[in-house]
């Protein structure tokens, strides 16, 4: 009787322990439009945006880890953004009007705009690309010693 139950927990052990084993996979998610967007933003600064009309935005949608980016136009008054438009496939805008959780006036900080959050819970942002800083040179290496 030990004997059999010695050899179905052997069994068992042996049968179980390549499971155990394996290393869990884990597929990682490419960063959407929004993340790589706001990197760039982060490592190279913008200007600040004057008051105006641009035609140069990108317009971000994002939901949970989803995101996505469309061409737009905006109304800036005030260091603020006061309407903004989706570009059509046809060159045309429509205007943006969702129902929003809180009132601005939404402040544009380092060439993005602070996050306007819908009542689905949809949290939008107005970038402007064309006021991100130029890309600075990168610093020169040493030479290695040499042998004299």
């Amino acid at each position: 009787m030990k004997k059999i139950l010695f050899a179905v927990i052997l069994l068992y052990t042996c049968t179980s322990l390549p499971a155990f084993s394996q290393a869990p996979t884990t597929t990682v998610e490419e960063p959407n439009c929004y993340l790589k967007w706001i990197k760039k933003f982060e490592e190279r600064g913008a200007d600040d945006v004057a008051d105006g009309s641009y035609t140069d935005v990108i317009i971000t949608f994002r939901s949970g880890t989803n995101g996505q980016c469309f061409n737009g136009k905006v109304d800036v008054k005030a260091n603020t953004v006061v309407t903004f438009y989706i570009k059509r496939e046809d060159g045309s805008y429509e205007e943006v009007k969702k129902k929003l959780k809180f009132n601005g006036p939404f402040t544009i900080i380092g060439g993005v705009s602070q996050t306007m959050l819908t009542t689905e819970d949809e949290l939008i942002n107005v970038m402007f690309p064309s006021k991100i800083r130029a890309r600075k040179a990168g610093f020169q290496k040493a030479a290695e010693p040499k042998d004299d």
